[in-house]
Parts: C-alpha cells; sequence; structure tokens
C-alpha cells in the first residue's frame, strides 16, 4: 500500500504542558514539529492547568509548525477533558499514549468527531498512536489500521521495554521493536516515527539511533531537548548523493515510459516501478525540507 501524504515530522520536540514559560521558544525552535505533552510530564495535580495553558496556546496556529498534543490515556479521568480544552485551531495531531487494542483508537476517533462536530471545526484532526506496550506491539498492524483519522505509529521505548527487563541499548531488541512498527504502518499506508533517546549527553548514539531507525523505513525521531532537533532533522534527510541518484531514476523513467520500456537501468543497477516509487518519495521529501 502506496502512504498517505503525512506531514514532515523528522523532529519531534516534547514540551511538558506545566511549562508555558517554554511554549513560545520551542515554536521558535528549527523542530518540524511540537509534541505538548498532558501525559508523563505533568504531575497529576497540575493535569487542570496544564491542558488549560495548551489549549490557550494553540488558540491559533503556529506557522510552520505540526503540532501535536499528547493527551493522557483513554482509560484515565482526564482523557475527555483533554480533548475538549485542545481541539483549537492550532492542532494537527492528538498522540494517543499506551494503545492496547485497536478499539480504543476507535474510540479516540469517536471522541474527536463528536467534539469537532460539537464546535463545528473545519478540519480533522488526526491520531499519532504509541505503541509502548507489549500488546501493543503484538497488535500494532490491527492498531496502525484501526481508522482512517490514524495518521502514524509511534515507539515508546520506556514504558515497553523498562519494566520488563529489556536492555534500552540492545540492537537485537530495538531492531526488533523498529521492524514491528515499521511493517504495521507501511502496511496501513502510514508513517513510523521512532521514540525518544534520554541521553542528552550521548548525541552520537541519538544520531545512530536516528540513521538506523532512517533505515528501517521511519520518518522521524522525538526529541526530548532542543539539542536532538538538529541531529534528527540531518538523520530524516537523504543525503546529496541520494537526492542525485533519485533524479536520475525518475529521469530515466519518465524516458522508459515515453518509448514502453519496463525495466531499465540506472547507474549499473535495474529500476522498475519500486524503485520510481521510492525515489519520487526521496525528492518529494528534499523538496518539502526546502
Amino acid at each position: 500500500m502506496s502512504k498517505k501524504i503525512a506531514p514532515m515530522m523528522r523532529s519531534k520536540l516534547f514540551v511538558p504542558g506545566s511549562r508555558p514559560e517554554l511554549f513560545a521558544k520551542a515554536a521558535a525552535s528549527a523542530a518540524d514539529a511540537l509534541s505538548f505533552d498532558l501525559e508523563d510530564a505533568v504531575a497529576e495535580p497540575r493535569k487542570a492547568e496544564a491542558r488549560l495553558a495548551v489549549g490557550e496556546f494553540l488558540a491559533d496556529r503556529l506557522p510552520g509548525k505540526v503540532v501535536v498534543v499528547r493527551v493522557n490515556g483513554i482509560d484515565t479521568p482526564h482523557f475527555a477533558a483533554d480533548i475538549e480544552a485542545i481541539l483549537r485551531p492550532g492542532l494537527d495531531i492528538v498522540n494517543l499514549p499506551m494503545v492496547q487494542d485497536p478499539t480504543e483508537v476507535v474510540a479516540c476517533a469517536e471522541a474527536l468527531a463528536g467534539a469537532e462536530a460539537k464546535l463545528g471545526a473545519s478540519r480533522q484532526v488526526t491520531i499519532l498512536a504509541n505503541i509502548e506496550t507489549a500488546r501493543g506491539l503484538r497488535l500494532a498492524h490491527e492498531i496502525a489500521a484501526a481508522h482512517p483519522r490514524v495518521m502514524g505509529l509511534q515507539i515508546g521505548y520506556a514504558d515497553l521495554l523498562e519494566p520488563h527487563g529489556f536492555d534500552r541499548q540492545d540492537q537485537g531488541v530495538l531492531n526488533h521493536v523498529r521492524l514491528t512498527v515499521a511493517f504495521a504502518a507501511a502496511e496501513a499506508g502510514i508513517a513510523a516515527y521512532d521514540g525518544a533517546y534520554a541521553g542528552i549527553k550521548t548525541p552520537e548514539i541519538y544520531t545512530a539511533e536516528a540513521e538506523t531507525a532512517r533505515r528501517q523505513g521511519f520518518a522521524g525521531k522525538s526529541c526530548i531537548h532542543p539539542t536532538q532537533i538538529a541531529l534528527a532533522n540531518a538523520a530524516f534527510m537523504p543525503t546529496p548523493a541520494q537526492i542525485e541518484h533519485a533524479r536520475r531514476v525518475v529521469a530515466a523513467a519518465d524516458e522508459a515510459e515515453a518509448k514502453g520500456i519496463g525495466a531499465y537501468t540506472v547507474d549499473g543497477t535495474m529500476v522498475d516501478g519500486p524503485f520510481v516509487e521510492g525515489a519520487r518519495r526521496v525528492l518529494s521529501l528534499a523538496d518539502r525540507a526546502n
């Protein structure tokens, strides 16, 4: 299945909803997307305060930014109030945490539809579903296809790995998780986004994770600190050599189509339809980043 056109989110910067003094600074950063957090980053007594602050900040669109809000889980007493507070013109995506089952995605979509109808909203907010439980990982393909509003899957490493004794640095574990999520997203025709890395003082590990994720089909990676933004933006961009190769592939495809040729070679490699689709995706990403 070909992928839906998703907003470019090479870098997605987490912003605690209880820290409104950081909102404007985050909006001025180079991050493609901002993820205002109402869940783990906000202490229980400050939930109402945080959702109000985020809702007020999203009263208007943020030019040049994709805006995500991670709400509290659908089984918490905060979910409905979160949706009501944040459904503002500046919101693009609701990030649903701890998704265990596709029915939770459907319930979130129905809650959004009801709130949009009540407000007379002119556009639909989409859903980014977090894969951060063992059950969620097992059902990732069903979660990805649960509703047309789902625009992507995102890995939550801490909740998925830490409680069960998995080593966050074990490449076998990480590869299994990433590939499971990436193929589930690919089957549904949506994007996959890599989770956060908490080591602020080890940028080389962040970069290595981001580059591996890109090679495994991911479109971006979360950032918990502004210093990680540039690393993500660079890692999820095609290199100049890849862009030039993609241009040659597309040019050869256009020429072959005009001549009625189905397969041909570019740079010594046989090329046909799937390679052309990949080349067009590379050029699209390069164009959107400029």
